[in-house]
Parts: C-alpha cells; sequence; structure tokens
C-alpha cells in the first residue's frame, strides 16, 4: 500500500511539474524582429519562452499549443531589452542636488532610487550599469530587484566611485572645512598605490559589481578643473590589476586626453564621456579594445542648463557651457575611426526615464539607427562580459524583450515611446 501510495505521489508530482512547465511556455509573434545578432529585420517571426528562458526563434506567425499564452506583437517592431551603460539611479540633477548633499540620509536616496529605478524599466531598459552612488544605495536596490521586491532593471553598479582628493569623486567637494574631514579608501578618496588597492577591495567587500574611477576632472564637481588628469599611472596600474583579480572591470569617467592615456594604457574597460579625446587617444582605444561610452544627452543637458541663472553654482556653470556641447561631435569622429561603442546616457544628470533620447542624438551624429540599438544591446552586453545571457534575441538567452509600434529605423524617437517590455520572462509593460 505504501509505495501504491508512494507511486501515485511521485506520478501525480511529474504531471504537475509537465502541466506547470507547459503553463510557463509564451509565443510571441514579432511583426518585425530585430534580434541583434546581426543588421537585419526579419518579418513575421515568432519567439517562444519557457519560464524565463528564450527557447526558439521560428519564421512564420506559428500557432502556439492551447495550453501556452500567446503575446501578439505583430504590428510592432520587437528586439531585445535595452541596456543603458551609464547611469545614476540615486538621484536626479536640480537646483536642490548639492543642498541633499547634507540633507539626505541613506534611506532617502535609496527610495528615490527605487522610483527611478522603475521608470528606467518601463522606458524598455531591462539592464544598467550604475556608476556612482552615495551610501552603496544601489547595491541594496540591486538585490531588492534581484529578490521581486522592488521594480527595476537588472543592475550592475559599481557602489561609490573612487577619486582623489579634491578629484570628482570626491564627495566633500565644496563643502566647509570644519565638515570636510579627511575621507580615504572606504569614502571613494584615495591618494597612492596602497590605498587604490583598498579601495577596490572595499567595493568587493560592499558588494559592487564593478569599479568606477574618476581619471579627471568633471563637470558637476564643485572643482575648477573639469578635465586635468587626477590619477598617477601607478595608481592606475594598482586599480585595474587589483579589480581584475577580483573579477571587476573598470569604467572610467574622463574628460581630458592626458587622463584618457594613462587609464587606457593602465587596461581600463570603458571610458566614459571621453570629450576631448582625439586621434591618438581614439587610435589608443582601438589597440587597447576599450569601449566608448558616449552620454551626449547628459552633455547636451548641462550645456542647457548652464544658461540659467543659479541652476548650477558658479564654479560649475563655466564647466557645463565649455564641455557640454562638445561630446556629440566627439561621439561623431569616435564613430568615424572604429572605435567600439556602448550606450550611455548618464541618466541622472537628465531625467530618467528619458534614456531613449540618446539614439536620436546617436544618429544625428551620424551612427545609422541599426547601429544604435546594436550598441545598446549586443555591444552593451559585450561590454558587460554577458553575451551568454542577454543582448540579442536567440535560443538560450534570458527573456529581455522590448517592443515598439512602427519601424524605429525609419524614426529612431520611437524607441522613445516604448510600448511592451518584458524583463527575465516577466511582463513590466503591455500598452
Amino acid at each position: 500500500m505504501r509505495t501504491l501510495i508512494a507511486n501515485i505521489l511521485i506520478a501525480f508530482f511529474v504531471t504537475l511539474s509537465f502541466s506547470l512547465s507547459v503553463q510557463a511556455q509564451t509565443y510571441i509573434h514579432a511583426g518585425k524582429l530585430i534580434t541583434a545578432m546581426d543588421q537585419q529585420v526579419r518579418s513575421n517571426m515568432t519567439i517562444v519562452i519557457e519560464n524565463n528562458l528564450i527557447t526558439q526563434v521560428q519564421a512564420g506567425l506559428i500557432t502556439p499549443p492551447a495550453s501556452a499564452t500567446l503575446i501578439d506583437l505583430s504590428q510592432y517592431t520587437v528586439m531585445p531589452g535595452l541596456m543603458d551603460m551609464h547611469t545614476h539611479l540615486s538621484f536626479e540633477h536640480g537646483p536642490n542636488t548639492y543642498m541633499n548633499q547634507v540633507t539626505y540620509d541613506a534611506a532617502d536616496y535609496a527610495l528615490d532610487a527605487a522610483n527611478y529605478a522603475q521608470k528606467t524599466l518601463l522606458a524598455g531598459f531591462t539592464t544598467v550599469r550604475n556608476l556612482g552612488d552615495t551610501y552603496n544605495e544601489t547595491v541594496a536596490l540591486r538585490d531588492a530587484i534581484n529578490r521581486g521586491v522592488a521594480v527595476g532593471p537588472r543592475i550592475y553598479t559599481a557602489a561609490k566611485a573612487i577619486g582623489t582628493t579634491g578629484g570628482h569623486a570626491d564627495p566633500t567637494n565644496g563643502l566647509a572645512k570644519h565638515i570636510m574631514g579627511n575621507p580615504g579608501p572606504e569614502d571613494g578618496v584615495v591618494n597612492g598605490v596602497a590605498q587604490a588597492r583598498q579601495a577596490i577591495r572595499q567595493r568587493y567587500k560592499d558588494g559592487a559589481d564593478l569599479i568606477k574611477i574618476t581619471a579627471t576632472g568633471g563637470v558637476l564637481s564643485v572643482a575648477k578643473n573639469g578635465q586635468n588628469p587626477q590619477f598617477m599611472s601607478d595608481e592606475l596600474e594598482a586599480i585595474v590589476a587589483t579589480a581584475k583579480d577580483y573579477g571587476m572591470t573598470v569604467a572610467v569617467h574622463a574628460h581630458g586626453k592626458e587622463g584618457m592615456i594613462r587609464a587606457i594604457k593602465a587596461g581600463v574597460t570603458s571610458i566614459e564621456h571621453g570629450t576631448y579625446m582625439d586621434n591618438e587617444v581614439m587610435d589608443l582605444m582601438k589597440e587597447y579594445g576599450t569601449y566608448y561610452v558616449p552620454t551626449i544627452l547628459a552633455g547636451n543637458f548641462v550645456a542647457q542648463k548652464a544658461k540659467i541663472d543659479g541652476y548650477f553654482p558658479a564654479i560649475v556653470r563655466p564647466k557645463a557651457a565649455a564641455i557640454g556641447p562638445l561630446i556629440q561631435n566627439t561621439f561623431k569622429r569616435a564613430y568615424q575611426a572604429g572605435v567600439n561603442i556602448a550606450f550611455g546616457t548618464d541618466s541622472g544628470v537628465s531625467a530618467h526615464g528619458d534614456n531613449a533620447q540618446e539614439f536620436a542624438l546617436m544618429v544625428e551624429a551620424g551612427m545609422p539607427p541599426i547601429e544604435a540599438i546594436l550598441a545598446a544591446t549586443a555591444h552593451t552586453a559585450d561590454l558587460l562580459n554577458i553575451t551568454e545571457s542577454l543582448g540579442t534575441i536567440s535560443a538560450g538567452k534570458l527573456a529581455d524583450i522590448v517592443a515598439v509600434k512602427g519601424d524605429p529605423l525609419s524614426d529612431i524617437t520611437l524607441l522613445e515611446h516604448i510600448e511592451f517590455v518584458m524583463k527575465d520572462g516577466v511582463i513590466a509593460k503591455h500598452e
């Protein structure tokens, strides 16, 4: 009798398991499909998803079995989930940003980040790199999203960015001397090789996925110079070598030429902004395989806001006016030179959810629409070393899928109005 009951229970659970597997199967009918495996656009395709994985991509609008769910996107252009390689989910820049540094607690930044993360996902960006926060709040947000208790994109976070004393990532710039203190590696401020190594190990301990450093001055920091080199070569080499030991890549904020040259030669993974790069820098990037993340949107944003009295502190305003307008032309030259380019916006400088406005700026500068889309899918996956799981619509990949009505190759601004978002097999938006 016990054996009979046991066999019945086994048969029941096997049947239930099979039933659940069948019920978890989803068919998507795509009128147009950009797989991002190449530059082709395919018509009338079917994507089959089981649980959170793409299992088949087939020609034709195949009728699904009765047990499967059908999502009809036959009037849409379907493509992989978009990726933004330069975001700051913890804030959105405005006149109060600098005051928030002394009035906000960690919980304030965390709650803001959760709000901006949801906006980012609903805009069609299913994966982002977060390149700098304040209290490791994006580490906690990443984990909360992964647990399913918060809504947002898949986050790869650098936690607190690393700079030098008085450098772009020094969080005490502009503060009164009596509250400035002496921030160190845990705060993201380093001087010398030993502290550089310590800061990397601290980020590993804090749960960061990658490293972000500020190799030159920046626009929005309360400091005079926006482009001077701010790390010595031995410090950069120590950062890259230590990060490599911990399986981390290194993203580098840089505007000035010398800082970029030092960072590229040290072996960093990507240059962010890259405003004053010239042919020498571009040749080095191609030689070393360094990615360029342009952030044209941020450049345009700060240039416009620099015209408004009182929007930026007096020391920031001239930097925003001078550096901001140059990035789009830098992007144009880098694209023409054949530099590896991955999509990134610096959202948080501009508004979260507006990330896709970067596409129009890329196309305006001469990049064909299909290449701009590849820069935000296949190429971003390559930069993140996640090509085995994301970046294309193909069998075996995670089901991160977005769709828009119309043809984005004829009108790239359509990507600013994504109407369908699926992340990891779960629908986040379907208008």
